[in-house]
């Protein structure tokens, strides 16, 4: 498989193919995406061994992402009705390999399954078993949020957008924060890549309607005011391909 760029396919909006067989496959429903600029310096020491931060016109973006995730199916066959069934909200940062791989660096991921929770963590995943849930409005107008309540008071957030569902975000920036086919982690002293694909989000601009966060700080990211990007989507259904390790050139 060769490694996917921004820019490839469609403006970088579309996975790419991945060879079988298949290693999960999930839907991501009512995504919220709230994200904040912050310099490189401040992500490089979260980035594995070969993984440096991605640039967007000079600088890098942490993100708090929330969605609800079911249908999954391990190698796209079997079905976990309930095990994979839950809410997730996410910390994320951007990355880049030094085998131009391109993708994401979680600093957290907070879901309410705790058989998933514990699946993942032996696979490396920073996962946290959370009261991790949605909290949707429909007066006067549809609303997505989600809520999270670490146990034993470790950390909180809720947070709320109102999309305009009759515009599309379709800027370079918010292709760039959303089209991210794969991840960096660290696993057994190594730096692995697990890619992903799917079809290009349906994105639409969303207004910010609550935001009490203390998530991200607790991931080791400073940020201030508002987040300068506030998105959202419908959803999308993803797949994941094998592991492997990262090659530098």
């Amino acid at each position: 498989m060769q490694p996917h760029r921004f820019g490839d396919a469609g403006g970088g909006a579309a996975g790419p193919e991945l060879p079988r067989p298949l290693l999960l496959a999930q839907s991501w429903s009512d995504a919220v995406f709230l994200h904040w600029r912050i310099s490189a310096s401040a992500a490089a020491p979260y980035m594995p061994a070969g993984v440096e931060p991605d640039l967007f016109e000079g600088s890098t973006w942490v993100g708090l992402i929330g969605f609800r995730v079911h249908g999954t199916h391990l190698a796209a066959a079997l079905p976990l009705p309930y095990a994979g069934s839950f809410t997730e909200v996410n910390v994320r940062l951007y990355s880049r390999g030094s085998d131009g791989t391109r993708g994401v660096v979680f600093l957290s991921l907070d879901a309410s399954r705790l058989a998933f929770v514990l699946a993942a963590r032996a696979a490396g995943l920073r996962y946290v078993w959370s009261r991790c849930r949605p909290a949707l409005t429909r007066d006067p107008a549809p609303g997505y949020g989600y809520d999270v309540d670490r146990y034993r008071g470790q950390a909180a957030s809720s947070f709320a957008v109102r999309p305009d569902l009759a515009r599309e975000a379709g800027d370079r920036l918010s292709l760039w924060l959303t089209a991210r086919f794969g991840l960096h982690s660290r696993f057994a002293g190594r730096t692995v890549y697990l890619p992903n694909s799917h079809r290009p989000w349906p994105l639409h601009p969303a207004a910010l309607t609550r935001l009490e966060d203390a998530l991200v700080a607790a991931a080791g990211i400073a940020v201030g005011g508002p987040p300068e990007s506030v998105l959202f989507s419908p959803g999308v259904r993803t797949r994941f391909g094998r592991p492997s390790i990262l090659r530098r050139p």
